[in-house]
Formats: structure tokens, sequence, C-alpha cells
């Protein structure tokens, strides 16, 4: 049987609340049909805190063994590289992690927090907060870049905010049951994170043929005015839909890139930078100039039944 700690840092718990929608599999599947021991989670552990005490000391001195271990939240290390900011116990939790890591099997960031930064790491950033083995999109967090675990691997990172349930339980299934979990050049799993949210999006034709909304409540793509960053940004959320239900998108919000290092970016999230009419930052592979011709082209093909359903919205 495998061994996984969760520990909170400077979080909201997003993630711990979102695991618990997962279906495919469930928590509860993960633990039982994987063979999966939760050691120690905040929220769902029943222990009091000297059981969390015991373990982490058991952990650190090699008398427990320790498969995985779950990071959830950013990495306070302020004042002065110290983490007392964070602190347990007069311990700063930033100790206790690298205590822990040094012994795990594996290390997973939970949501972009733990793997980037996140929220926290915004300007101007007073907590001087990072991520486990990232800082933003630089390599090396608390965890230097050169960091591997006892597998052999750099810190897994599953990121969003919060990060997709099944993100979290299919790559906790994928670590119990010793299958290969190849990872991104932001050591995130390529299954969660090699497609665009774009991509299943229900506003896709609005988008190919240049209709846009300007205000939000409409049924029109959202990416050249009111800043949705689908296109530029991998993640499943309009591939495996929430709850089985929906997406931000799908809801008439526009997606924030969550998944991405640079999140929250530094500008309105409701509004697009563009280089005259064009958005700034294109999707991967497009050429400006020949965005901007398809996309005049694109506009007067459309269909009459979309332009006809933008404005009667």
């Amino acid at each position: 049987m495998k061994t996984l700690f969760w520990i909170q840092t400077g979080a909201c718990g997003g993630e711990s609340l979102a695991i618990l929608s997962a279906e495919a599999p469930s928590l509860e599947a993960l633990l039982t049909s994987h063979d999966l021991e939760m050691l120690w989670h905040p929220s769902l552990s029943c222990a009091p805190m000297k059981r969390f005490d015991e373990l982490v000391a058991a952990i650190a001195s090699g008398t427990q063994r320790l498969d995985i271990l779950c990071v959830e939240g950013s990495l306070i290390t302020a004042p002065r590289g110290s983490g007392l900011f964070d602190s347990y116990n007069g311990r700063a939790r930033i100790d206790i992690v690298r205590a822990l890591a040094a012994q795990a099997g594996h290390v997973v960031a939970m949501g972009t927090c733990a793997s980037f930064g996140g929220v926290h790491a915004a300007s101007p950033n007073p907590s001087d907060c990072l991520g486990l083995q990232f800082d933003k999109d630089k390599p090396g967090g608390l965890l230097p870049a050169d960091w591997r675990s006892g597998a052999s691997l750099p810190v897994i990172n599953v990121s969003g905010c919060p990060a997709h349930p099944h993100a979290m339980t299919q790559t906790l299934a994928a670590l119990a049951s010793g299958m290969s979990l190849p990872l991104d050049a932001l050591n995130r799993p390529q299954a969660f994170f090699s497609t665009l949210v774009h991509q299943g999006c229900s506003r896709n034709e609005y988008h190919e043929y240049n209709i846009e909304d300007a205000h939000l409540g409409g049924p029109a793509c959202m990416f050249f005015n009111l800043g949705c960053q689908g296109p530029t940004t991998q993640a499943v959320c309009n591939d495996d839909l929430w709850n089985g239900v929906s997406s931000k998108t799908r809801a008439g919000v526009p997606c924030f890139g969550c998944t991405a290092p640079n999140f929250p970016r530094e500008a309105d999230l409701f509004a697009t930078a563009k280089v005259g009419d064009i958005p700034l930052r294109l999707p991967a592979g497009v050429e400006r100039a020949r965005y901007m011709a398809y996309k005049n082209l694109a506009r007067a093909a459309a269909p009459p039944r979309l332009k006809t359903r933008k404005t009667d919205v």
C-alpha cells in the first residue's frame, strides 16, 4: 500500500474542496481501489494535531515511509527567507515541507499557488511567496531547479486555480499504480496540459468567424475584447467539464489562464490587450499578418444565423 501526506501552506483550500467533486476516480475510489493510505489531510483527517506532529517526525526520521507528498498553497518565505509568516508551533511550514519532501517518493504541487506562486505571489507579493520548484515561470522555487524526489522526478505541477478534480485524482492514481507520467516543460502532467481551453469551447464557431462579444452575457467569443485566454491556456476545462456539466466559458466567464505560471496576470482580467484590432497574444503558432487577413475574411463569410443570434442576445 502506498502512503500519501497532504499539507497546506499559503492556501485557500480550493484544491481540497475541488478534489471532493472528482468522479473518475472519486477521492473515495482513489483511496480504496489504488491501495493508497491517506496518512494526513488537514481537512479530512479526524485525528488531533498531535498525530500530525508524530507523522512529520516519523517521516523526517525515515521510520514512516512516504510515497506521495501533496503540497497545497504557495510557499511563504517572508520575513527575510525565514518563512515565519506561515508557521506552525513556532516552526516555518516551509521547513516542514522541505523535511517531508526530502523523504518522499513523489512530490505533487496541487494548484497554481503550490506550482508557481499563484495569487499570493502577485505583485507586490508582501509575503515573498513562490512555488515549490518554480517562481512563476522561472525554474527554482522553495526547492532548487535540480531537486529530485526519491523516484528521481521533479515536483509534479498539477496547476489550476483550483486544479481540475480529475487532474488531481488521476495523477495520484497513476503515481499510486506505478504508471509512467510524462511531464511538459513546466513539469505538468502532459495528459492534462496538452490541449487548450479553447478546444471544446461552445463559443468556437463564433471565434472562427470573428464574431466577438464586447460585453459579458452574450453567446459569442470573448477572446478579442473580454480578456479570455482560452486560445493560449493549456487545460482540460472544456474537454472534461467540471462536475460533468460546465466550465467558465460555457457559463459566460472568460478563461483567466489559471493553469499558467504567470497567473494572475498584472492587467485587467476582463480586457484584451491589442495591437490595432487584433489581440496582443495570439494562439500558439499563429502569424499576426495572416491572422488579421483571415479574421477579416472570416467575418465577411459568417453565417447569418450566427450574426442573428449575436444581435438578438
